[in-house]
């Protein structure tokens, strides 16, 4: 079965959505809601033999990256600091299609924030790479 990628994003994405306050201003109860909805979703995939890893990443302000022994660090405001697109973390999924790893993303978006209405946060898809790319050209 192939693997994908859920990328659960800290802000939008390409395009506006509607503003969400930052978690750090979320009452309590929301902030228990929102966390027993991915411990949940992390039991569902479990149950269904489709969970492979799930990790959270901590908002940071500055990242720095590294370019090699030859580079010096780069520090800057994000991974793309231009969309202001932070990763928040992922899901690795085990699944039979793209169709239900698309399934899944959109029960993860749903997610319950400020008062409990959906987030509908930007949700990536990715599959992982199962072997090297070809190095030929098929046509």
């Amino acid at each position: 079965m192939p693997k994908y990628l859920l990328l659960k994003h800290y802000r939008g994405g390409p395009e506006p959505h509607r503003p969400v306050p930052p978690m750090d201003r979320w009452a309590p109860e929301d902030v228990e809601a929102h966390m027993a909805f991915l411990r949940h979703v992390s039991e569902l995939l479990e149950k269904n033999g489709e969970y492979v890893d799930a990790q959270a990443l901590t908002p940071a302000r500055t990242w720095v990256r590294y370019g090699g022994p030859d580079g010096a660090p780069v520090t800057t405001d994000g991974p793309l600091p231009e969309t202001s697109d932070l990763v928040a973390g992922w899901y690795m999924i085990d699944v039979e299609s793209y169709e239900r790893a698309v399934e899944l993303a959109a029960y993860v978006s749903s997610e319950p924030g400020p008062g409990g209405e959906p987030l509908y946060e930007w949700i990536d898809v990715r599959e992982v790479m199962s072997e090297a790319p070809s190095t030929t050209d098929p046509a």
